[in-house]
């Protein structure tokens, strides 16, 4: 395939999805005022409760087998990767720019966390669905592909609602101090402001140290309590059971195939599945009008975004993917290598927001 008809085949996708998130900003627009925030987060529930758990369901209990779970066993690992080094790459962009500090942990975060569900979710089929796909039949790549990102989504939230939600936690807690350290200095009377000062700054160490004795407890319960919390989320719960199906034989022949007896399960659960791309992408479009209006954000901090996400990590993701494929690591599909580089290149999460 020559370099144009492959530019053609890898640009189609990103503008249909430009296209209909269009659609969702003209129709979140003050002028139309069809989609308003309310309206955005009413459909975001529907789409998390409902629509993606089917979809999850549906395409990994007709796709993956047992011996394709073990088979995929290095996207947990890719995608961890892009969260380390995202991490490490947003560490030196906070060093180098020196943000305000309740900025910082959300900089990690954003240089760290890509967008690992809803993204995939639209872009893998609709690469599939054009006529010069490289990935070969497109009924075929389609359902195999949205069971890649069905599971690159599962691993996702996994991921954010651990690691980004502690980030994002201690730049709030920051924020939050900041905030109350300005309200004492304002309630504080000036002629003792200097006392008042030396006061604070010496009951630091012990309010420190009370928090050490039942801190480390309280973290490891807290973080627990995380993880419990993401995997009773719909997506998730969506994800284990059509894992459940499509590894044991006996559940999986009893919604799969023409002659199934509960095949009715699993064509209602695709039927379902089907709005979930039109939705989150038609959201997607009405959240980025809220955004341009206005930013605290520095344009510096922005760039340095940019760069990691968008310039180093997909350099650094081809290294790592290809390095990979040539250690024997990864199955013989030229789409699941697709995913796993897919994964360096996505923009923050939606969820950091």
């Amino acid at each position: 395939m020559g370099f144009w008809s492959l530019l053609e085949v890898a640009s189609m996708p990103v503008i249909q999805v430009l296209f209909i998130s269009v659609v969702g900003a003209f129709l979140a627009t003050d002028r139309c005022k069809l989609f308003p925030v309310e309206a955005r987060n009413s459909m975001n529930k529907v789409v998390f409760v409902l629509f993606a758990p089917a979809l999850m369901f549906a395409n990994l209990a007709q796709t993956v087998t047992l011996e394709d779970m073990i088979s995929w066993w290095f996207m947990p690992v890719n995608m961890g990767l892009t969260f380390l080094l995202g991490g490490i790459l947003g560490w030196i962009v906070v060093k180098i720019l020196k943000p305000p500090p309740y900025l910082e942990g959300l900089i990690v975060a954003t240089c760290s966390s890509g967008n690992m569900g809803n993204l995939p979710i639209i872009l893998v089929p609709a690469i599939c669905d054009e006529d010069k796909s490289p990935f070969g039949n497109r009924s075929v790549c389609r359902t195999v592909g949205l069971s890649y990102a069905s599971f690159s989504m599962a691993l996702g939230g996994f991921y954010i609602w651990t690691y980004t939600f502690r980030l994002i936690k201690g730049s709030a807690m920051k924020f939050k101090d900041i905030e109350e350290s300005e309200q004492k200095a304002i309630r504080s009377s000036n002629s003792d402001l200097e006392a008042d000062h030396k006061s604070h700054l010496l009951g630091v160490p012990e309010e420190t140290l009370v928090k050490q004795e039942t801190g480390f407890w309280r973290k490891g319960v807290d973080f627990l309590h995380e993880i419990l919390e993401e995997l009773r989320a719909p997506p998730s719960v969506g994800a284990i059971i059509g894992f459940i199906f499509g590894a044991v034989t006996w559940l999986r022949n009893l919604i799969i195939g023409d002659d199934a007896p509960l095949r009715i399960v699993q064509t209602t659960a695709k039927l379902l599945g089907d709005g979930t791309i039109p939705c989150m992408t038609i959201i997607l479009g009405g959240n980025l009008i809220q955004g341009l209006r206005s930013s605290a954000v520095k344009p510096v901090v922005v760039l340095g975004i940019v760069c990691v996400r968008y310039i180093l990590l997909p350099i650094i993701g081809i290294g790592i993917v290809k390095s990979a494929e040539s250690f024997g690591f990864l199955p013989a599909d030229p789409l699941f290598q697709y995913v796993l580089m897919l994964q360096f290149t996505l923009p923050p999460a939606m969820n950091i927001g």
